[in-house]
Formats: structure tokens, C-alpha cells, sequence
């Protein structure tokens, strides 16, 4: 450390105690809040001849991110300020003190730790992420390792308090849009699709199960033998089937099969049994399918094909031709108005039935999420319309497979509705894979079940977001 830093105060408040680490371009030092007497950590970021552009950015993003947060396991953002020494100028961030030693510093000092105590810490951590992915937009930490978590208190069969540190590598998913993304993380635990470029709230989980298995393990998961980039950590240690299992899961590289969130695999966790056959399949694109998926890290959108001609759809169009015959002599040879209304009655009805049959051989529909908004279009001959209105992005909430469900239908009747994929963005339902039932016509869409569940594999991959399943009973059960 250089020696003037020792006793040096930083905005004429901050009294330097000790160096805590140093790397390129940056340190990490422990000072004393002379105003208040508390303990502070203070990172400096030097303009140095090994300065680059984007560890500014990095540096600038986490102290954007500490500033809002607020939770109790978490290091608090406390001051940002920029300090002219005779080395150059700098910039500093303050952030509160947490007392404890790392896990890392636990396992270089021999401490092992049981499965009932790596449990406890997966629980604490869990709850983190939890709070972190559920912010707007969701905070990704990119960086989960054993030297970036502390304990502190430990008493009696308890690990203590579980803290998450270290937020120089974070990243929200509002701050890939329009811009690079900076690859960061620790080799062993970054998940495949981190090494791209590309996080999710998923790679934190990926993550963590590989710090957890060092746990177990005491071996860095870079060390442990891999098949099929799984990391092959059950002969190393005694575990449970269950808690196996559920490891397996975390750290699953293809990431559709991987837990998609913090909240389903602390319920995972605290089931407490095997979910080794709960683990989704990979689900690919069906073959012959001619619904469009167009994806990338900042939008995915979803264009569907026409239905195209069959049974139901020549059936609209005969009920229409024969409606059409009948009202022909009414509008020629009927003057009352009972007769007219009923006329432009049957002309809405067939207006509504031409609309079925355009759509089916020539509609499309048009589902497109961008890192602002969600909106649900639908085209044909030109003319497009929106139905329901654009959303915030923001604002997606929930990712709803259905097998089965009821509604209200055009003509106010009981509808039936098959295999369909929601998107619930607040209030609003973004629908696709409609199938309805009545007792006039039946409409079809060209969306089939296994579509669908493709579909929502890659919507949940994609969103970061669990798919939330129902299947009802038929109608009459």
C-alpha cells in the first residue's frame, strides 16, 4: 500500500486505516468516518496507465446501484466523490463496513461446513437475490464466489448473518439496451452463457450452486472433473439425493433447464426431496413448425403463420354464404323496420365472420418485447392493431402456460379455451395459442401445444422468469 494513504483523510472525513485489496487500477481500503467514528469501505478507481474505459463504467454502475438499494445483507452506499492526489486524479466510493470474514477466508483456514450449514447460507443468499431480481429492472450481480460473501455472528448450530458484498461487477438488464456488454465474473462460477456476454437473473443462480459446491466440496469447481460441462461434484462429498439434486439443478449449463429464479429454487430448496425428475426438459422448436422466433439480448419477438384452410374455416364460410341468402330478399322486398334491424344484425355477424376467415388464411399475430415495452399486434391485409394495449416492460410479472380454461366468448356464451400462453404485464394479458369452442363456430389457431411449450421455454429462458403451469378439468367435471 503506499504509505501517504495511511492516516490520510478523504473529503477532509474519511481517515484511511488499511488497505483490504488491490488490483489492477483499483484498491479497496478500510478508513474511519471521523464524523460519525464508524468504520467505512472506501474503493478507489485510478486514471492510471492501466485504466480502462469500461472499469469506469463498471465502477460508475455499481455505485448507481448501491444508491438503490436497500437491505440489510447488503453493503449501504454512503458517498461517491473525486479525490486529486499527486498519482493522478481518482474517483471514490463509500460504502458501510461489514464486519466477518469470507468464505473463502473460512476454507483456507480449514473450517468445513456441513449440509444442514450450506443450506442456511443458500436460504440467506436466496432471499438476497430474490430482492435483488425482483428490483425494477432486475440487478444482476454477475460475480457470486465465496471471497464476495461474508458471516458474521455465527452462535450455536446457526452460520450467523450471510452478507453480499462486492457489487463492482453488477449489471441491470435496463443497462444492456443500446450498448456493449462487458464480460465479467470469476472462472468456475460463470455459467455458459455469462462467457458470451449474456446474463440473466439465472446466472446468479448458476453461480451460486458452483460457491455452494466448493462448500461442500472444499475443491474450487474449476478443479472438479466435468462431463458435458456439468460440474461432476457427487463423488467429492456426502450428500443428500435431495440436496444432490438440487445442486444438479442450479448449476445445469443449458440454461432452460436450469431453476429460472431465486424465489423457485429457495422453494425447491425447502421441499426438501429429490427434484431431479421436476427439472424441465429441453424443449426445441417442433419440426415442420412456421411460427417465427426472432431473439437477441435486447428483444425477442414472435410472429405466428396463418391457419390456413380446414374444416372449421369452410364452415364459417358456408354459415356466412347461407346468412348472406337469406337476407337477400329482406333487403330487396322487406320495408319494415324489424326487418332492416335484423338485416344489419346478420351484416355485423357476417362482417365478424369475414374477419374469422381473413385472419385464418391471411392474419398474423405479433408478440415483441424490447427492453421498454410489450406489445401484442395484430395484422392482415396491411392494417394493424394492437389488442391490449402496450405495456411496460416493467411491468411482466407473471408467465402463464394453461392446458385448459373458460371465458367469456364474443357473443357473451361460455367459451372454452385450450393450450394457451399468457404473458400477465399488470392488469393487462398478453394471449397467444387461442383455441375457442362453442356452439356457433369453432376457430382454431395455428399455434399447436408443443409450439407452446416451446414457446414458453424460450419466453422463460429469455425473461428470466419461472413458467407458472394450470391444467384444469374439462368442462363438466
Amino acid at each position: 500500500m503506499e504509505t501517504q494513504l495511511l492516516g490520510d483523510r478523504f473529503s477532509s472525513r474519511y481517515e484511511v486505516q488499511q488497505q483490504l485489496g488491490k488490483r489492477a487500477g483499483r484498491r479497496t481500503l478500510l478508513a474511519r468516518d471521523i464524523i460519525t467514528q464508524e468504520l467505512v469501505v472506501i474503493k478507489l478507481l485510478s486514471f492510471g496507465n492501466d485504466f480502462e474505459w469500461d472499469d469506469l463504467k463498471l465502477f460508475e454502475r455499481e455505485a448507481e446501484t448501491l444508491k438503490a438499494l436497500s437491505h440489510p445483507d447488503i453493503p449501504r452506499y454512503l458517498d461517491y466523490f473525486e479525490v486529486d492526489s499527486p498519482t493522478g486524479k481518482k474517483l471514490a466510493l463509500v460504502q458501510t463496513y461489514v464486519e466477518g470474514k469470507s468464505l473463502e477466508e473460512h476454507l483456507k483456514a480449514g473450517r468445513t461446513f456441513s449440509e444442514a450449514e450450506v443450506k442456511q447460507i443458500a436460504k440467506a443468499l436466496l432471499e438476497i437475490l430474490i430482492y435483488l431480481h425482483g428490483r425494477q429492472p432486475p440487478v444482476i450481480h454477475r460475480d457470486i464466489k465465496p471471497s464476495n460473501i461474508l458471516l458474521h455472528n455465527r452462535s450455536g448450530n446457526t452460520v450467523g448473518e450471510v452478507y453480499l458484498v462486492d457489487f463492482g461487477s453488477v449489471q441491470t438488464l435496463a443497462a444492456r439496451e443500446g450498448g456493449t456488454v462487458t464480460v465479467v465474473g470469476t472462472y468456475g462460477y460463470m455459467p455458459q452463457e455469462q462467457f458470451g456476454g449474456r446474463t440473466v437473473p439465472a446466472s446468479d443462480l448458476y453461480s451460486l450452486g458452483a460457491t455452494l459446491i466448493y462448500l461442500m466440496t472444499g475443491t474450487h469447481p474449476a478443479d472438479l472433473p466435468q462431463k458435458d460441462f456439468r460440474i461432476q461434484f457427487e463423488q467429492a462429498c456426502n450428500l443428500s439425493p435431495a440436496m444432490s439434486s438440487w445442486l444438479r439443478w442450479m448449476t445445469e449449463p443449458t440454461l432452460d433447464r436450469r431453476l429460472s429464479s431465486a424465489a423457485q429454487a429457495l422453494q425447491a430448496l425447502e421441499q426438501e426431496q429429490p427434484v431431479k425428475d421436476s427439472a424441465p426438459l429441453v424443449v426445441r422448436k417442433p419440426a415442420g413448425s412456421k411460427v417465427q422466433l426472432t431473439k437477441n439480448a435486447d428483444s425477442l419477438e414472435i410472429l405466428t403463420s396463418p391457419l390456413g384452410f380446414n374444416w372449421q374455416v369452410g364452415f364459417v364460410c358456408f354459415l356466412g354464404f347461407v346468412m348472406l341468402l337469406a337476407q337477400a330478399p329482406m333487403i330487396l322486398f322487406g320495408f319494415s323496420f324489424s326487418i332492416w334491424w335484423m338485416s344489419l344484425t346478420w351484416l355485423s355477424m357476417e362482417i365478424f365472420y369475414l374477419w374469422i376467415i381473413g385472419f385464418a388464411l391471411f392474419g398474423r399475430a405479433r408478440l415483441r418485447i424490447n427492453q421498454k415495452q410489450i406489445s401484442l399486434t395484430y395484422e392482415l391485409f396491411g392494417l394493424k392493431f394492437n389488442s391490449p394495449r402496450t405495456a411496460s416492460r416493467q411491468n411482466i410479472s407473471k408467465l402463464e402456460w394453461s392446458r385448459r380454461r373458460f371465458r367469456k366468448g364474443f357473443w357473451g356464451n361460455r367459451v372454452e379455451s385450450e393450450h394457451q400462453l399468457i404473458i400477465w404485464a399488470g392488469v393487462q394479458k398478453y394471449e397467444l395459442g387461442q383455441k375457442y369452442q362453442n356452439n356457433l363456430v369453432g376457430f382454431y389457431s395455428s399455434i399447436t401445444e408443443p409450439e407452446l411449450e416451446w414457446l414458453a421455454h424460450e419466453l422463460s429462458d429469455w425473461l428470466g422468469m419461472p413458467i407458472t403451469k394450470e391444467e384444469l378439468p374439462p368442462a363438466g367435471r
